[in-house]
């Protein structure tokens, strides 16, 4: 996979046609034009909407500005799930560019987890980092890189800068050959349509007879209704 880059480069720059538009009942002094973006799918709403807070904060009062939140058709987005996923979960069928609503008043504190900095992004963003590869090499990878590793790893995303991300996530997704791959597949089925928001189990990469598990292997062990008889 790491040596597949073409495929690397395909995925990490996804975007998403994005318009954001203010909430029909925020008071503002004149009319606020939409505003529109190309969302990077591997990144987050937090850090790639300060241009948005910019473009609504000049048509609003200073009183009414709070802390910004975004919604789909009446759904909060949730800010630590990645904008892809956001997308695929709620708007995977609709016309683009994606219509989000801006708000800036009553945050939905029971949908939603409160982000008063970036700082709160990367903790998220690295806890998941050290669940993986404590699933991948026993955390091994994860705990051998330095401090300016991860400021690397994670300033990479948020900078959207594919080279100084890769060049450290590459020894996440190596393993020696005579491994023949990680020890679990690190992964997270999401569901639209439960309560169970998402579903996660260890699952190893190659079976007991030593044959190479498949993504449907996978399908079929964890979320058998997802696999039609076809």
């Amino acid at each position: 996979m790491t040596d597949d880059k073409d495929v690397l480069r395909d995925v990490w720059f996804g975007r998403i046609p994005t318009c954001f538009t203010l909430y029909q009942d925020e008071i503002t002094e004149r009319e606020a034009e939409p505003y529109y973006l190309l969302l990077p799918r591997i990144s987050y709403l937090t850090l790639v909407t300060d241009k948005v807070k910019k473009h609504f904060q000049k048509v609003m009062r200073q009183e009414e500005v709070s802390e910004i939140w975004f919604e789909y058709e009446g759904t909060p987005l949730k800010w630590h799930y990645p904008i892809g996923l956001l997308f695929d979960l709620h708007a995977s069928n609709t016309a683009l560019p994606w219509s989000i609503t801006v708000h800036f008043k009553n945050f939905p504190e029971k949908d939603l987890l409160h982000c008063h900095s970036k700082d709160v992004i990367e903790a998220h963003f690295m806890a998941c980092i050290k669940e993986a590869d404590a699933l991948k090499h026993k955390s091994q990878v994860i705990n051998e890189m330095q401090k300016k590793d991860h400021k690397q790893l994670w300033m990479g995303l948020q900078n959207d800068k594919f080279e100084q991300f890769w060049a450290i996530n590459r020894k996440l997704m190596e393993y020696p050959p005579e491994d023949n791959g990680f020890r679990y597949i690190p992964f997270r089925i999401y569901q639209a349509t439960t309560e169970r928001p998402f579903i996660q189990k260890l699952f190893r990469p190659i079976a007991s007879g030593g044959h190479l598990h498949t993504l449907g292997d996978l399908l079929k062990d964890v979320c058998p209704s997802a696999i039609t008889p076809e």
